[in-house]
């Protein structure tokens, strides 16, 4: 049975690189339900001093199996194991941009890029075709999406991106970001703000990306498109169509900060946000897709979010692995993340 080995990818956040070994072995067990080889024997070894996350397949890694493992959030390098030596195993991360999209902006309260990453993957595995995800066009919601991680994250895997939030100047410092990236990078693409109405209502403002990074894709209109709509995340089922997003991923909120403006009496309080918000996140989510959820276990515990999605008709992934995502951020923050699939 062959063996492999993990080299965790360093972190600069010192106390998310403290969990990230633990995240690895869950996400590899998560990742082991879309390859043709069967995972098993997944735990965490030193060999000379360094760490490392070792695993067993019931069959070599075939190109399939390691374009999806390429993807693994916390992957620095594969090696297979043998004899006491280590073969290193060439992996294809799927990156269709730079890496300074993910980590060029700083600022307080931003979700750690390898975390993000993390969040995504899960979620892509739990829609009805966990396999193929790396070939396939997929269209991603982030409903809270702040100055736009998730989003970027997308992009990196080339797939169409929407967020919607409500502050504006988390849309204004992403609109000059990613506007200035593209510029700088020479990506071929389009951009347009202006008012986000509905029903002659103003709802808030919207910025519209086209782009391409192969020009002959953009001039053939092989397009990929990246929407900001600064709006309240209760009118995603006004701005979006029904069943017109293959994933919604988002980093819910850990005390107020983001949340809704909507007259509706509701309390901003994370509970109460993600009550009201699930049932319309779902209308805009097709069948077979996924939804993934990250938040602050001390403010919402498991079972209440689990009882949320449940109620809008999710099936929600537990046991194993999906039991063993959470962790520490901070004194105040004990990070976890819950994903389910909206059945076909």
């Amino acid at each position: 049975m062959p063996e492999y080995v993990i080299l965790n990818l360093p972190s600069a956040n010192r106390v998310y690189a403290a969990s990230s070994p633990a995240l690895l072995r869950a996400e590899l067990a998560a990742f082991g339900a879309g390859l043709s080889a069967e995972v098993s024997a997944i735990e965490e070894i030193e060999l000379g001093g360094v760490g490392y996350v070792k695993f067993a397949c019931a069959a070599p890694l075939g190109e399939r199996d390691l374009a999806l493992l390429s993807n693994l959030s916390s992957l620095y390098a594969l090696f297979e194991l043998g004899d006491g030596v280590l073969r290193p195993v060439a992996v294809h991360p799927l990156a269709k941009a730079d890496s300074d999209l993910l980590t060029i902006q700083k600022y307080p309260g931003k979700t750690n890029e390898q975390f993000t990453k993390l969040l995504l993957n899960l979620t892509l595995l739990a829609t009805a075709r966990p396999a193929d995800w790396p070939d396939r066009e997929l269209h991603l919601l982030d409903p809270l999406c702040g100055r736009g991680t998730t989003l970027n994250q997308a992009v990196m895997y080339g797939f169409d991106a929407t967020g919607l939030d409500v502050d504006e100047r988390d849309f204004e410092a992403y609109e000059q970001f990613v506007k200035t990236w593209l510029r700088t990078k020479r990506v071929k693409h389009t951009a347009e703000a202006g008012q986000l109405r509905r029903n002659k209502v103003r709802l808030g403002r919207r910025l519209d990306i086209e782009y391409a990074f192969d020009k002959d894709d953009y001039k053939a209109g092989r397009i990929r498109r990246l929407s900001y709509l600064n709006a309240d995340t209760l009118t995603a089922d006004e701005v979006l169509r029904p069943a017109s997003v293959d994933l919604i991923v988002t980093d819910a909120p850990y005390g107020v900060q983001h949340g809704s403006h909507r007259d509706t009496g509701l309390a901003r309080s994370p509970r109460d946000l993600l009550a009201a918000a699930v049932p319309v996140w779902n209308r805009v989510l097709r069948p077979g897709g996924a939804m993934g959820i990250s938040w602050n276990t001390h403010v919402l515990p498991r079972e209440e979010l689990v009882a949320i999605l449940e109620r809008a008709g999710l099936a929600v992934r537990t046991g194993g692995p999906y039991e063993e995502l959470a962790h520490r951020v901070d004194q105040a923050i004990v990070r976890d993340l819950v994903v389910a699939g909206k059945p076909v």
